[in-house]
This record gives structure tokens, sequence and C-alpha cells, in this order.
């Protein structure tokens, strides 16, 4: 029971924003609309307020080709058959459910697409620090040899 729906957030209508310039189609959007279990009285038993939001990462045109290999390799426990998948139910309105879906998709998709971070560069030990630290360790060694009952 998949539907196309509105545009809920997003840059233009029919869109939603992942991150500058990019945003998803409407078109490529999947909804799905179940029954939610939690509080709202008899109105939850005839309402379809659960959202699944489905979106075909492996065959959108709408994410540049390196964000997409990105977002492949960095979804793949969470893809099936390269479609990624988002639910919420923590609303009673099945609106502000789309919303909150709509969100969390971006938010995952804009997570998985960063660019990586940069790679540490190693730096020296200034000679100073390790001479301290040295001299820490025999002060260290000298109390706790102190310590000891040998002489007694």
């Amino acid at each position: 029971m998949s539907r196309p729906a509105g545009g809920t957030g997003g840059s233009a209508p029919g869109r939603h924003l992942i991150r500058g310039s990019v945003s998803l189609p409407e078109a490529e959007l999947m909804w799905r609309f179940s029954r939610s279990s939690g509080p709202g009285g008899q109105h939850v038993n005839t309402s379809d307020s659960q959202v699944e939001l489905r979106f075909d990462l492996a065959a959108t045109k709408a994410l540049p080709e390196v964000w997409k290999e990105r977002a492949l390799a960095r979804l793949e426990g969470r893809l099936v058959d390269g479609v990624v998948s988002v639910r919420s139910s923590e609303h009673r309105s099945q609106w502000r459910n789309r919303e909150s879906a709509a969100v969390r998709l971006a938010a995952l998709l804009a997570e998985a697409t960063a660019p990586p971070p940069k790679p540490r560069k190693p730096r020296r030990i200034p000679r100073g620090l390790n001479e301290r630290r040295l001299r820490e360790k025999k002060q260290r060694s000298q109390t706790k040899r102190g310590r000891s009952g040998r002489d007694w």
C-alpha cells in the first residue's frame, strides 16, 4: 500500500532537502501507512498513523555519484536490496509522523554522504614533555621503594 504524498518540509514543493543544494524528489520516496501501537484511545484502532518511508538509494538519480557510493558503503547494514527504510510512530497524528520520518531520513542520508574526516597527522612528542614524564616516573618509583619494609 504505497502512496505518493505532498511535500513535507524541504526546499520546494515535493522535494526533501538533504544537504546544501541537494534534495530528494517526492517521486522517489515510497510512503507506507499502518496502524500504530501506543496511545490514542478509540481513534487509534481506525487510523493508520504509523509511517514507513522508503528510499531506493541504489537506483536514485537525485544524489551525486560520489555521495551515492559513500552512502551505499556506510549504510550497507541498513539496506535491503538498495532501499533504506525509516519508520516513525511516536506521534498520534499521521502528518507529524510523516514529517518526523522525512527529517529522520534526511539526517540519515546527510550523515551517510558527509565527507570522511581529515586523516590525523602524527606529531612529534616534545622532548621536555618526555623528560618530565620520565622524571615523575622515577620519583614515583622512589616513593614506592621507600614504602617497602626491607630495612626493618
